[in-house]
């Protein structure tokens, strides 16, 4: 079964469950990976996380039921998941500007969210540079911490993101401590590169949350005290490079490319992601920078 099948076939499940509860494992099995990376390809692709479009999908169908049927409020509040009629009130209000009661009323203007279906998509209008590489199992270590999957690729999220993580460690100091514990980078690696990198979803966690490391190649020059340290296993990675940015620009730089990755590179190559894994590397100056997407990936079946 193909990428595009099974997440299609996801997205076919949370459709089909809407007046009900959409469980995150079972998600997780018929996309064929974790349910956060479920989550962090959708909202890269989608540029909305899955409970957003999961709440605007439900309120879509419920200004259809007020205006083709007698429903009452508080048993469409029930039937779509709301905590109460007022609670339900207020998220149908936000999203199409006029009340439950008001949405009954003939002429008046509510909003459609479709179904979302996932596509290949041929636009041809810029090149995507890539290389795969093959590479032994190494170490990492730094700061880890766990972050919510939903807000993976959310800038309006309020939730705690790994952008916060980098911030909170180039304000505190703990980024140059890190970069001075380093040691020298593997040869494996550009030598050109910064000291300190970025690894995400390397171990298992609940299905809601993933883990993020600042982190650093650890070698014969590292000093690893007081740091959490990840085992990466030998794979093969497909590298992603991008074009030098401003460092204002890194976050929009990344999201562009991971959704390239996930829309347009990984349906149509002959390679498929293994597991969740990958690690953003950070190259430039002071001005100026650079990334690398690393992606474990194996040959299709």
């Amino acid at each position: 079964m193909d990428w595009l099948t099974r997440m299609n076939n996801a997205l076919s499940y949370v459709e089909d469950n809407l007046s009900g509860e959409i469980n995150h494992e079972t998600l997780a099995e018929i996309a064929c990976c974790s349910a956060s990376n479920f989550f962090r390809m959708f909202s890269f692709i989608t540029d909305v996380s899955l409970s957003e479009y999961i709440r605007r999908r439900r309120l879509t169908l419920a200004a259809l039921e007020l205006q083709t049927g007698n429903v009452k409020v508080v048993d469409l509040a029930m039937k779509f998941g709301y905590d109460s009629p007022v609670s339900f009130s207020r998220a149908f209000h936000i999203l199409h500007g006029v009340t439950p009661t008001q949405a009954r009323t003939d002429g008046v203007m509510l909003k459609a969210y479709p179904k979302i279906t996932f596509q290949i998509s041929l636009k041809g209008e810029k090149e995507m540079d890539y290389r795969i590489e093959t590479k032994e199992a190494f170490q990492v270590f730094g700061i880890e911490d766990l972050f919510p999957a939903e807000a993976a690729n959310d800038s309006n999220s309020t939730l705690r993101k790994p952008a916060d993580l980098w911030d909170e460690c180039h304000a505190n100091g703990v980024y140059e401590k890190l970069a001075a514990a380093a040691g020298d980078l593997p040869a494996f690696v550009n030598s050109e590169l910064c000291k300190v990198h970025a690894v995400c979803d390397y171990k298992e966690t609940a299905q809601e949350v993933f883990p993020y490391m600042l982190c650093a190649f650890r070698g014969s020059g590292s000093k690893v005290d007081g740091y959490a340290i990840a085992d990466i296993p030998a794979h093969t990675w497909a590298i992603f490079p991008t074009e030098k940015f401003a460092w204002d620009d890194c976050g929009k730089v990344l999201s562009s490319l991971y959704k390239r990755i996930f829309s347009e590179w990984l349906p149509t190559s002959n390679y498929e992601q293994v597991g969740s894994l990958d690690m953003e590397l950070y190259g430039g100056d002071d001005e100026k920078g650079y990334v690398e997407i690393w992606l474990a990936v194996k040959k299709k079946g």
